[in-house]
């Protein structure tokens, strides 16, 4: 990895904790994602078949937050979310599922009145650190393995979102993954020989969430509520 990304990453990973101590004009907000999501396949220059896969749990969005304005905020945080995509084979009668659990930080602005209705949107880095696969033929589950740290994914994800929270706290997002889910640089052993089975390739996720409450504030007292700390 170039130093340039290093200095990047830690950069993400620092930011969070660096913006809270800033000022107190900085709020923590908190809330789960119900993930609903597809991937564009490209197998070999041919295009692969994705099936809707739906992962209510386990995503928790944690974000910290500055409005500078009745119109205009920022925010960042730590998030942890179940991703993944399921890919049906061209017969039809089978499926794999895959999935990776990510840790996330994400750099985002909120645009419109942000006590009523309004839009946000922005970028994520995700770090995957759990992978799960399992395989199926005619709704029978053939086989199934998961890995810490596999290296049959990148070490990190490039993501884009926009999303539009409305007044009742209800949130939609659209979320596009940049990079490749798979590593193509992955070697496994086939009939004795090492291949690159990813090597040709390329998935990219698409997922459709619902969450609620993603950017109003908890106060320590328990009662949730907006934040009426606005800076001019």
């Amino acid at each position: 990895m170039k130093k340039t990304g290093i200095i990047f990453i830690l950069t993400l990973l620092l930011l969070p904790a660096a913006l809270l101590s800033q000022s107190k004009k900085w709020y923590p907000t908190s809330s789960g994602e119900m993930i609903f999501s597809s991937a564009s396949i490209e197998n070999n220059g041919n295009e692969g078949s994705s099936i809707i896969r739906w992962s209510p749990v386990f995503n928790s969005q944690n974000y910290i937050n500055r409005d500078l304005g009745e119109y205009f905020g920022v925010f960042s945080g730590l998030n942890i979310r179940n991703v993944g995509f399921i890919y049906k084979d061209d017969a039809g009668s089978g499926k794999t599922k895959h999935r990776t659990y990510n840790l996330g930080i994400p750099i985002g602005l909120k645009l419109g009145n942000l006590k009523e209705n309004f839009l946000y949107g922005g970028y994520e880095i995700e770090f995957p650190f759990h992978y799960k696969e399992k395989r199926f033929l005619n709704e029978k589950k053939t086989d199934k393995f998961n890995v810490w740290f596999s290296k049959r994914v990148p070490a990190y994800y490039h993501s884009v979102m926009l999303g539009l929270e409305l007044k009742s706290g209800i949130n939609f997002k659209l979320k596009y993954y940049i990079t490749s889910f798979f590593n193509k640089d992955f070697t496994e052993t086939v009939g004795g020989q090492p291949v690159k089975i990813y090597e040709n390739l390329d998935v990219n996720v698409l997922y459709f969430s619902v969450s609620v409450d993603m950017f109003k504030a908890v106060k320590q007292n328990m009662d949730v509520t907006r934040t009426s700390d606005i800076i001019y």
